[in-house]
């Protein structure tokens, strides 16, 4: 009977032995990986001292959000290393995909190969990132068209397809370390090269090339640095100065801040339609300005995305044009629009971009 009940209680033992450690085995089986329930969109926009990229960080923020994303927006504030920083940072901590806009084209190259390691679809927003293959779309405007609206505008506003106009000019381009910037000079000699070389089209102070037409960084304080050295060189002597072809609002605003004490008023051009120089233009102080709608934009791109996701392709407007040094972006390009005094109320106040009281209109 002892060794009976001895047996008995050993089986006992052993099953309540397995049993525990069966219970401690299904436990582990049972824990799974955390799942999240939102895609994560990382969007890096370049710096916050323009308006007009607050308003598109906001607007794809928006418009992801609307879609159900989780979004992550972050500035880089003109530095260069930062904007490396937080795009491995989104590389490395469950991005899904990136959105960027790069302050310097060439200087990304090396983080992105972790986003190609990963599968992560990296989306070029509005300038494009330069020898990468890791790059899967460009969204953008059309910036050569950007270009040839400066252009055509100086040529009507002058006459110069009359063969009898003539005006004396200075060119302030954007940034060399933007690849957005030589496409715009190209797009504006494609209409001006002609009249420049018949000498209707003079430029002063002798600075044509791109290299020496260049701001840094699309940089104001740049821009008012090199007006007012060609005040005290060039224009000091009486010469007159009809026109200062700036290729965003930005430097156009540097322009104007010189040239206020000043007695030369020539037109001012700019891009990106931001609410001050709107404001100048209603009051005379800037002659026009390149409209880029942040809102097409920001759509367009995040319907690129949610397709990549979806797993299909995205709707392409150019496979040929944009060879980023590694590979041909397939591209979605926008029309730019030219802004006048006479058309702000149809293309910003009746489209709700901007309140008439914002900029200096009644209804």
């Amino acid at each position: 009977m002892k060794k009976f009940l001895l047996i008995i209680v050993s089986v006992m033992m052993l099953i309540t032995a397995v049993g525990c450690g069966q219970t401690k085995t299904d436990t582990k089986k049972t824990v799974n990986p955390v799942k999240r329930d939102q895609k994560i969109v990382g969007v890096l926009m370049p710096h916050r001292e323009s308006p007009r990229w607050i308003k598109d960080g906001n607007n794809l923020r928006y418009e992801f959000e609307k879609r159900g994303y989780k979004v992550d927006l972050q500035s880089s504030d003109n530095d260069v290393e930062r904007q490396r920083s937080q795009l491995k940072y989104m590389i490395d901590n469950g991005a899904d995909a990136i959105i960027i806009t790069p302050i310097d084209s060439g200087a990304l190259s090396d983080v992105l190969v972790g986003a190609k390691e990963k599968n992560i679809p990296v989306i070029a927003y509005d300038r494009l990132v330069m020898n990468s293959d890791a790059v899967s779309f460009y969204v953008s405007f059309d910036n050569k068209a950007v270009g040839r609206l400066f252009g055509e505008y100086i040529e009507n506003t002058f006459a110069l397809n009359s063969g009898a106009g003539f005006c004396n000019a200075e060119i302030f381009s954007g940034s060399a370390s933007d690849s957005n910037a030589e496409v715009i000079y190209e797009g504006l000699l494609e209409v001006l090269q002609p009249y420049i070389d018949n000498g209707q089209i003079r430029i002063p102070s002798g600075q044509i090339a791109f290299e020496e037409t260049a701001t840094y960084l699309w940089r104001k304080e740049e821009a008012q640095k090199r007006m007012t050295n060609l005040l005290n060189s060039v224009y000091g002597n009486g010469t007159r100065l009809d026109a200062v072809i700036c290729s965003s609002d930005v430097i156009a605003n540097g322009i104007v801040n010189v040239l206020n004490n000043s007695s030369l008023r020539p037109i001012i051009t700019g891009q990106d339609g931001d609410l001050y120089s709107i404001q100048y233009i209603v009051a005379g102080k800037q002659a026009m300005t390149v409209f880029k709608d942040s809102r097409l934009l920001a759509d367009k791109c995040a319907h690129v995305v949610e397709s990549i996701f979806n797993g299909t392709l995205p709707e392409v407007t150019d496979n040929m044009t944009y060879n980023n040094g590694e590979m041909i972006v397939p591209s979605y390009l926008c029309e730019p629009i030219l802004i006048t005094k006479d058309n702000i109320k149809e293309h910003l106040l009746d489209t709700g971009y901007y309140a008439p009281e914002e900029v200096g209109l009644s209804e």
